[in-house]
Formats: C-alpha cells, structure tokens, sequence
C-alpha cells in the first residue's frame, strides 16, 4: 500500500508542471526548484548529479539564463504514468523553444522520473533524452531565425 493517494501525487504534479510553465515565462525558477525537497537529488546525463534544493535551483537558474535555455519557454507535460506504490511518475516533458518569429515550432523531448516525498515535494529528478536530437532541434531553430534575419535585411 501506497503511503500517498494518487490524487496526492497528481496535486504534486500539477503544481510542478504549473511552476515550470511560471518559470518558463519569467525566467525565475524559483518556484519550480521549491518543489523539491532540501536534501533532493536531480541527476542531468549531460549537467552531472546536483544535491539539494539550493543546488539545484542555482543550477538550474543558471542554465536557463543562457542560450539554449532562455529561449526555452515552455515545458508541457505530454504524458505521465503514476506508481502509487512507490510514489513515482515517469512523464514525456516537452522542451519547447519560443517562436523565433515565423510561427514554426522547435522542440524536443525528454523522460523524466520523478520520486514523491509528501507534503507537495519531489526528492528526486532524473532527465533522460538524446542530446543529438536536441542539437538538430536547436539548428533547426537557429536556421528559422537566421532565414528571418535574411529576409528582413
């Protein structure tokens, strides 16, 4: 049995998903890394392992200042299976870049796993993804601009 409802974790999922939606159109990942515990776990294949919540804020609000991740700006969730046994969620995020000024959409995918703690908060995140796909999406994006550029000078 599980130590949560799943109606407990969906809460917890939707305030996650709605602090990264926030975060996406204000830059501020303040909110998104508050979903996590104190002493959380975020493993990034390409970025490393961060600990704690701190850290992984400072991370992450790093990395989302700068190209590619400030041109990022949205993060739906597109699916989402929900162990209640053990508390977690496997989803497909979206990592969807802002229109670069002709209306195409660039965008890439990726699995992450996250393990429930109660009280609204994640202590653990896992990011799984092909960075090859997301370099041929951010050429992608940086062609549509570059085509936009050219047409308007």
């Amino acid at each position: 049995m599980s130590q949560w409802s799943r109606d407990e974790i969906e809460v917890a999922l939707a305030t996650y998903q709605a602090a990264s939606k926030k975060a996406g159109q204000t830059g501020d990942w303040r909110d998104w890394a508050d979903c996590f515990t104190e002493d959380a776990t975020y493993v990034e294949h390409f970025f490393g392992t961060m600990i704690g919540r701190e850290t992984i804020y400072e991370w992450i609000q790093s990395q989302m200042s700068e190209w590619p991740g400030s041109e990022m700006v949205e993060f739906p969730i597109e699916w989402h299976i929900i162990d209640e046994e053990r508390g977690w969620v496997v989803c497909q995020i979206w990592n969807r870049m802002g229109d670069p000024g002709d209306g195409s959409d660039h965008r890439e995918y990726n699995f992450s796993l996250l393990k429930y703690a109660g009280d609204g908060l994640w202590s653990y995140e896992e990011d799984i993804y092909n960075p090859n796909r997301f370099i041929e999406m951010l050429e992608g994006y940086e062609a549509s601009k570059a085509a936009l550029a050219t047409e308007t000078s």
